[in-house]
């Protein structure tokens, strides 16, 4: 342990230090959080889009699915005026203004197991989903007038 100074009266003002335990958390409060998985998965898809046609991932919130919203993944040439920009493992990830709000925090995994194999979005902010996985509600209840039926069995989002 370092000696203080006795004349350096320290940051405690009593002549100390703080010389306590302190731990390093991660920070969780991006916009997107893309796994390795993911960003591996987008990055080779990317590669068979034609030159220039894809160098961004775009995700987005739109009306409609089982459940009120449902999610878009798709590619774009950049970001537009008002987007939010992250890059992560990689990839340049944008969102619109409109969808933020609604994917603040959530994290974007690519899954390839023997009971399913594709994107799945964890979003903190639903408070409902459809059986699919692809449609979600929040909690203001705000329902678009494009959306869907309420989910069944047979649910096709």
């Amino acid at each position: 342990m370092l000696q203080a100074d006795p004349l350096d009266r320290g940051r405690d003002g009593r002549g100390g230090w703080y010389d306590g335990r302190v731990e390093i958390v991660e920070r969780t409060d991006a916009l997107i959080v893309l796994t390795e998985s993911a960003a591996a998965k987008i990055k080779g898809l990317m590669t068979d889009e034609p030159e220039g046609e894809a160098t961004v991932l775009r995700v987005a919130v739109q009306g409609g699915g089982c459940s009120g919203f449902e999610y878009a993944l798709g590619f774009d040439q950049g970001a537009q005026e008002g987007d939010y920009e992250l890059e992560t493992h990689g990839v340049t990830v944008v969102v619109d203004p409109f969808s933020a709000p609604y994917l603040r925090g959530a994290e974007i995994d690519y899954l390839e197991t023997i009971q399913e194999s594709g994107f799945k979005i964890s979003n903190p902010n639903a408070t409902s989903a459809c059986g699919c996985g692809h449609s979600f509600q929040v909690d203001e209840g705000e329902t678009p007038d494009d959306a869907g039926p309420p989910c069944s069995s047979g649910c096709s989002h």
